[in-house]
């Protein structure tokens, strides 16, 4: 069995982990409003995950000014684009095993 779950990643277990790189994985850049719109979380839930993505180095953070309003966007890096597709393959091998 563990053979099964070695490919996937520790990293992305939580759901809003999940999430925020499933939303990173299609899009060049969201900003800290839209991603906690989409995924329905508190300010502090989610800066709580991204802060530790960022951590893992699979997330950038870009911190830039609007106008006068301060804007926060995050993208996927190479390296979260890799470990990610590696945890969404794993996770299809263990639905679909046969595939």
């Amino acid at each position: 069995m563990a053979d099964i779950i070695s490919g996937l990643n520790k990293i992305f277990d939580s759901r809003v982990r999940l999430g925020i790189m499933s939303i990173l994985a299609v899009n060049d850049s969201v900003d800290f409003n839209t991603m906690k719109d989409l995924l329905d979380v508190t300010d502090g839930n989610l800066a709580s995950h991204l802060k530790a993505l960022e951590k893992e180095e699979v997330i950038e953070v870009k911190k830039q000014f609007i106008g006068r309003k301060p804007n926060t966007s995050y993208s996927i890096t190479p390296l979260g684009q890799k470990l990610f597709k590696e945890h969404i393959d794993a996770l299809e091998k263990l639905i679909n095993p046969l595939s």
